[in-house]
């Protein structure tokens, strides 16, 4: 059974850091490519980042170029979402989703997408 579990959200004060986790089990990571992303309140879900299936290519919203990273960790089985310097913007619901296919390419329509994690809440606030 595929299942993704993220953690790592909660209250963070402006200009801080945090560092998301999704934890995948029931496939390798090494055959899927992990997309986080982002909804923030009121808005529609968008893609913010995603590391390939070989763990050599990753992508990022134009939005969060320069302050997000992920990364992936193959022995355990873990993707991470490191957000820097926290803005407002960041407030919402962060999922982690595999992509549908085995060797699969990073993309923006989550409909390629065929398990979601429950999702992390992220909230920025002083």
């Amino acid at each position: 059974q595929t299942l993704l579990m993220e953690s790592g959200g909660g209250l963070v004060q402006p200009g801080g850091s945090l560092r998301l986790s999704c934890a995948a089990s029931g496939f390798l990571l090494r055959y899927y490519a992990i997309t986080w992303f982002h909804q923030a309140p009121g808005k529609e879900r968008e893609a913010v980042s995603c590391v390939n299936y070989a763990g050599d290519i990753t992508h990022y919203a134009e939005s969060v170029k320069g302050r997000y990273t992920i990364s992936r960790d193959t022995a355990q089985n873990l993707v991470y979402l490191h957000i820097h310097n926290l803005n407002s913007e960041d407030t919402g619901t962060y999922t982690c989703a595999r992509s549908r296919s085995s060797f699969g390419p990073c993309t923006e329509s989550d409909t390629e997408y065929s398990d979601w994690g429950r999702g992390a809440q992220v909230t920025v606030s002083s």
